[in-house]
This record gives structure tokens, sequence and C-alpha cells, in this order.
């Protein structure tokens, strides 16, 4: 049977697995400081029988590893950061393992390790088998910050691929048709001219001031934007003292929207509410463009298949310990009383496979670059409490414990059948590229990261 090698290759090495999960999850590094994640990942599948190349694509904490030849070449996506402030012990009550430090609020530590499992099940079946193919995982650094596929796709990254699969732990077992927005995320800092607030105020031009007409004129700017657009920011500095004249601030935004050209032109007339700004306080503006995403493309071939995959493969088997675990944490969240409601809930932890999602989602994601570049699909799998909410400290309690652990080898499993068979069936492969090929309409793929945009480098230790 197709893919049951695969299978079987990912079973032996579930302890290998969930090591490797549980070491990321202590390493617990934001974006673009994943030394340690990325040594330890390169070190994992270089004793897995991959050729392992790190510091690619520009990128000190991104990594490639490949096996195999010729075609398909079929891609996995695995991502490697934390969040900052997440830092949590396993258990029920909020508790840091060091107050204020990152933790694995996004479940990242199971994401670095579930599509690298998949990947070697994928080449224990190709190299079992006899068939050709080239099994490519990426090991995909600062997702959290929503460029680290973006800065990889600008250097080069899977243009080589012929399909590519991705996993995230989530509260449901579930595949998607829908649509996650894109995103803008730029820095505005304005420069004015110090002063005393009460004896000579109008000897000073006010930066703050700049900063609040901006917000105003964003504020009003959404009046006048489609539905999809979203735009939120934070003022990162405000100034020293209410007398003092605030010679210097700055205010952080992030713009979304369902496609990219809705993001680029709402950033576009968000510029001009900053330049107005700066006119209306005579204060310098500048730029600081930190990165952008498109939005996601799922392609409904690679969809369909991965969920046959979630009712082909057995799903995790909660204990009673794990399904009270849960029902604590739940009963933390305000809406779990009302989530019991929805006809999809099956208690405290997912059990059974959900329909294909076709809503919007107005989060964002740097896999929607991958999307399109090549045909590529995202599978998620109950890896937490239902109620958890999104980046809490509820997903890195159960991200590093048998929870997390369990929905992460369900996911892995599920991909490498899917991989599997797909590659063993060219018309599959044939199919997700000619939806690929109408979906994008005949437009290519634009990296909204220009040139002269610097990757961010780790800290020196």
């Amino acid at each position: 049977m197709v893919g049951e090698t695969a299978l079987k290759a990912i079973n032996e090495k579930e302890n290998v697995w969930r090591e490797h999960a549980k070491k990321v999850w202590n390493f617990a590094e934001t974006a673009y400081k994943e030394v340690s994640t990325c040594a330890a990942t390169a070190e994992l599948l270089k004793s897995l029988g991959f050729k392992v190349e790190t510091g690619v694509y520009g990128m000190p904490t991104a990594l490639r590893a490949e096996w195999g030849s010729g075609k398909p070449v079929i891609g996995f996506l695995g991502e490697f950061d934390a969040l900052p402030g997440l830092s949590q012990k396993v258990g029920t009550v909020k508790e840091a393992v060091k107050e204020g430090a990152p933790g694995h609020g996004c479940g990242h530590n199971l994401l670095s390790t579930a599509p690298l499992a998949a990947a070697y099940g994928l080449k224990e079946e190709l190299k079992a088998s006899g068939r050709p193919g080239t099994v490519v995982y990426y090991g995909c650094p600062a997702e959290e910050a929503l460029t680290g596929k973006v800065f990889m796709a600008r250097g080069g990254a899977f243009r080589e691929l012929d399909i590519a699969f991705s996993w995230h732990g989530a509260s449901k077992n579930q595949t998607s048709y829908g649509t996650m927005t894109g995103m803008n995320s730029a820095i505005f800092r304005f420069t004015g001219r110090t002063s005393h607030a009460g004896g000579t105020p109008e000897k000073g031009r006010s930066a703050l001031d700049a900063v609040e007409i901006m917000d105003v004129g964003a504020n009003y700017l959404r009046e006048h934007v489609t539905m999809d657009n979203r735009i939120h920011y934070v003022i990162t500095d405000g100034g020293m003292a209410p007398n003092i004249v605030p010679d210097h601030a700055a205010v952080w935004y992030f713009v979304r929207a369902l496609t990219r050209e809705g993001v680029e032109d709402t950033y576009r007339r968000l510029v001009l509410c900053a330049e107005g700004a700066a006119h209306m306080t005579e204060t310098k503006l500048d730029i600081e463009f930190l990165g952008g995403c498109y939005p996601t493309l799922e392609n409904h071939v690679l969809t369909d298949l991965l969920q046959q995959g979630l009712k082909d493969v057995a799903g995790p088997v909660w204990t009673k310990e794990e399904l009270d675990f849960a029902d604590k944490l739940n009963r933390d969240n305000a809406g779990y009383e009302a989530l019991k409601n929805d006809p999809d809930y099956d208690g405290p932890l997912s059990a059974h496979v959900s329909p294909i999602f076709t809503g919007y989602i107005y989060g964002s994601t740097d896999a929607g670059d991958v999307q399109h570049i090549c045909p590529c699909s995202e599978l998620n799998t109950a890896s937490w409490n239902a109620a958890a909410p999104g980046h809490s400290w509820q997903i890195t309690s159960c991200a590093g414990m048998s929870i997390g652990e369990k929905g992460m080898m369900y996911g892995a499993r599920v991909l490498g059948l899917t991989a599997a068979r797909a590659a063993a069936d060219p018309k599959v492969i044939e199919a997700a590229k000619a939806e690929f090929e109408k979906s994008m309409a005949g437009k290519s793929y634009h990296c909204p990261i220009p040139a002269e945009v610097p990757v961010p480098m780790p800290e020196k230790k």
C-alpha cells in the first residue's frame, strides 16, 4: 500500500520526534535568534541521511535539507521561532518558566518537527519503492515576524518545488480552502525640535504630535477601505517627559487585507497620512519598512488529499489525564461555554475530523508567499485545548507535553501519507499545478520585501 513505509518509518522514530520537539520547546528562541534550534535541527536531519545546508538564502538561522534526486520535488515547511513573553511551565495555571522570557505560544517546536518527520517518512517511502523523487525540508525562521519565508523567497527558496506541504497545530483536525490576509509592516519615525513645553512651546516641533495626527488620519482612513482591511498600530516611542516637547517619536503599523493589491493600496494611503502629519507639524519623517507577506492561496487539490489523509490515519486517543488537563485550561477562557454550542465541538480536546474550512481568517502567515510560488496547502491537527486563545500561555503549556506531541505525530503521519500518495501519482501533481496556474491568473510572485531591506541578524552571545 502506498504510504505504508512512510507511516512505519515515522512511527518507529516517534521518540526521536518527541525529544526534538521538547528540545526546541526548551530553547524558545524568538524571530531571527533561532541559533540553537537551527543547529539542533540540522544535526538531526544529518543523522537521518539528509544533505543539510544552514545559513541559506542569506539568513543565518534558515536551513535547507535534501534527499533524493529527480522529479517530483516535494517540500515541507518547518518553523522555528517562539513568541516573546510567553514562557510557561507545563501546567493548568499561568506560571512562567522565567518571567518575561519567550515561549512556544504558537507551538512552533511542534511545527519544526512534524514536517521534518513527514519528510523522513517520504524519504523512506521513495527509498523502498525505488521511485525517483527529491525531498526538501526547509527550516524557516521568523514566521511570527511574518517575514522569514519572505526573505527566503527573496533569496530564491521554494522555486525548485513541484508541490509543498505545511502543518500547524490547532484546536481542530482540519484543512482549509479559506484565505488568510496578506500584510505590510513598517515603523514611522518622526523627528522634531525639543523645547520647554511650558516656557517656550512655540519653539518646539513635537514629533509626538506628528504620531498622534498620523494615527487620527489612519483611524479616519478605516472608513474608506474595503471591509477586509485591518489597520493596527502601537506607539513605540512617545517622548521622555510632559514638560519637554518630544523631538523624536515612532509608531509601528501593520496593514492587512485579503489581496496583496489591497495591502499595497492601503499602505500607500497610510504613508500619505504620515506625510501629511509631518507637514502639519513641521517634522521630518523616516519610514522603516520591515516587510510584508502575501495572503494564503490554499491549493484545493492538495487540500482534498490532506483531508482524505486525516480520515485515513488514526487520530490521537486522549487519556483521561489529558482531557482533564485541557478542560481545566478551557475553563479559564470566557468563551468556553459558547464554544460548547458549536456543532463542531466534540470535547476539551478535538478527536474527530472537521469539515474543510471555507471562510476568511484575518491573521497572516508568511506561508502565503510559498503558496504564490508553488502549489502548497496546510494541515491542522488538534494539538492544544479547544478554547485556547491564539498566541497564549495555554498553547505553550500544551506544546511542551503529550497533548502537543500527540497532535504533532498525527500531523506528521497525515503529511507523510499524503506526500507519499502525491509522489506515487503524477496526475495529482499535474492537477495541483494546473489549479495553481489558474489561481495565479497569469500573475507571478513579486517579493514584498525590497532588495535594500536587510535580513535581521541574530544577536551575538
